[in-house]
């Protein structure tokens, strides 16, 4: 069985279409919103359709790990709220699954993002060449895996950010495995903050946890 992991902080704009999405797919077992506090009405659209709501504090990593620990399904697949699996997904993911040698490897989406500016296409080019060069996919493009991989990887840990990098460089490369099927992510941070500043933002922050900085005061740094 599929848990579906869904980690929230104020995302009532786009957390029912999600879950209408995957209820449609007929893919997932179970689906779980973990969420960080919200105040915008998330949790009361979750309610209402009766998926499971797990409430803690704030924080990415934190969220995930409590979404994983209450899944009861033998295959994880971690969602963002404004990631939307592309056409042919719950295919993908079935097959996967269904692959014997796959219980100890990991899936993600190839990135997308919902922009028709050329500059989004340069991004998507760039983050292509990121994970098939440095195996380094980030939260935004899902992330499948076995709940019995994920528990020997040690899980999510409960870190503000980069709970994401930290999880995938343990996984060697072999058993990191790009997924035939996109997932399309909102665009509004890069219309906002720029095509060039925030990538230069990201890898910057990237930089500095590789050396050591704390996760704390990079979420700091990021917000």
């Amino acid at each position: 069985m599929l848990s579906v992991v869904i980690p929230t902080q104020n995302e009532a704009a786009v957390i029912g279409a999600r879950l209408d999405e995957i209820e449609a797919a007929h893919v997932a077992g179970e689906v779980i919103v973990a969420d960080g506090g919200s105040a915008d009405g998330t949790q009361a659209i979750v309610e209402r359709r009766g998926v499971r709501l797990i409430e803690g504090p704030s924080g990415r990593g934190a969220q995930l790990a409590a979404g994983a620990r209450a899944a009861t399904g033998n295959w994880l697949l971690f969602l963002h709220a404004d990631t939307q699996p592309g056409p042919g997904w719950q295919t993908v993911i079935k097959r996967f699954m269904d692959e014997p040698k796959n219980r100890f490897c990991a899936g993600y989406f190839r990135f997308a993002l919902d922009d028709a500016h050329s500059a989004a296409r340069r991004l998507e080019q760039m983050v292509n060449w990121r994970c098939q060069m440095a195996s380094l996919p980030y939260g935004d493009q899902g992330l499948l895996i076995n709940v019995d991989y994920y528990g020997r990887l040690g899980g999510f840990p409960a870190i503000p950010l980069f709970e994401d990098v930290a999880l995938v460089r343990k996984i060697p490369r072999h058993r990191l495995k790009e997924l035939p099927c996109v997932a399309v992510t909102s665009a509004e941070r890069y219309q906002r903050d720029g095509y060039l500043m925030r990538p230069l933002k990201n890898v910057s922050l990237l930089a500095l946890y590789f050396l050591g900085f704390p996760p704390g005061y990079l979420a700091t740094l990021y917000k």
